[in-house]
């Protein structure tokens, strides 16, 4: 079975080097029996390895990459992440830690940093019932070590309060969304308004990770389509890092790009606000 794991990681990772080129890679419709699972490394600076069940699987996986999705049978698989190029699994970074996966469902486990900077992983399941006929879905995943979030539309909250790990989900018109961030608990805009795109029978599921204080802040873009009501719809995933260097070219959607810049603008703040009182 590792041998196929380890398969469908070197496939995985293919896809997330697409992913920031517009590439969609369809992937095999989720059976009765088995799981699909990706698997994203969000803690910066730092290749690791990954051992499930205490058998190598990914081997030297580098922050960013993410793989699958991975096709398992249900079941409970032990995960523990290592230094890159670890003896064993005696001595895990992070875990172990135990995935339960049901069948006929998506997951991403996320290797990530706390709020407060911290090693530490999520498990997360990827929403795959049916939209409405046009309509498409935003997933906004908060894995980042920083400050917690609001997002508006025309003004009011939308989603309060995003923490780490948490994630918020929102079904909307297929089209082009105006959409702000502010700080947790506030109404005026640190960023934004900005467009957001949506598509419709698409999951668009946005990470934002890395560390606001170590200034190495990343995104990463998992989509996955098919979720027409037409019971014709087939499943389809792509996966992958997208340059969040301020200017890049490669920001994948207005909203994105503000919930990484709120970051820095909150500690800004901070910081004035620490001045201010000395």
């Amino acid at each position: 079975m590792h041998r196929k794991l380890l398969a469908g990681v070197t496939a995985g990772i293919a896809i997330g080097v697409l992913t920031s080129m517009g590439a969609v890679v369809p992937a095999s419709a989720i059976s009765s029996t088995n799981a699909d699972l990706y698997v994203l490394h969000a803690v910066p600076a730092t290749p690791v390895d990954v051992y499930v069940n205490d058998k190598l699987t990914l081997d030297d996986f580098q922050p960013g990459d993410m793989a699958g999705p991975l096709d398992l049978p249900a079941g409970t698989y032990t995960v523990a992440i290592t230094a890159a190029d670890a003896a064993d699994a005696s001595a895990p970074v992070i875990g172990p830690i135990d995935l339960q996966l049901a069948a006929n469902t998506s997951y991403t486990a996320v290797a990530h940093l706390s709020e407060a900077g911290k090693p530490t992983a999520t498990l997360f399941t990827n929403d795959l019932s049916s939209t409405a006929a046009g309509e498409g879905r935003l997933t906004v995943r908060h894995t980042a070590a920083a400050p917690a979030v609001d997002i508006l539309a025309g003004g009011s909250a939308v989603v309060s309060g995003l923490v780490n790990p948490n994630e918020a989900s929102l079904d909307l018109a297929a089209g082009t969304v105006s959409a702000a961030v502010a700080l947790a608990g506030t109404t005026a805009p640190v960023i934004g308004p900005a467009d957001v795109p949506i598509e419709e029978g698409v999951n668009t599921i946005v990470y934002a990770w890395g560390s606001a204080t170590d200034k190495n802040l990343a995104l990463a873009v998992q989509t996955i389509g098919g979720l027409h009501s037409s019971p014709d719809g087939v499943n389809t995933g792509t996966a992958g890092l997208v340059d969040t260097a301020p200017g890049s070219p490669l920001l994948v959607g207005g909203f994105a790009l503000s919930l990484l810049l709120l970051v820095g603008a909150g500690l800004a703040m901070a910081r004035r606000s620490a001045g201010a009182k000395s």
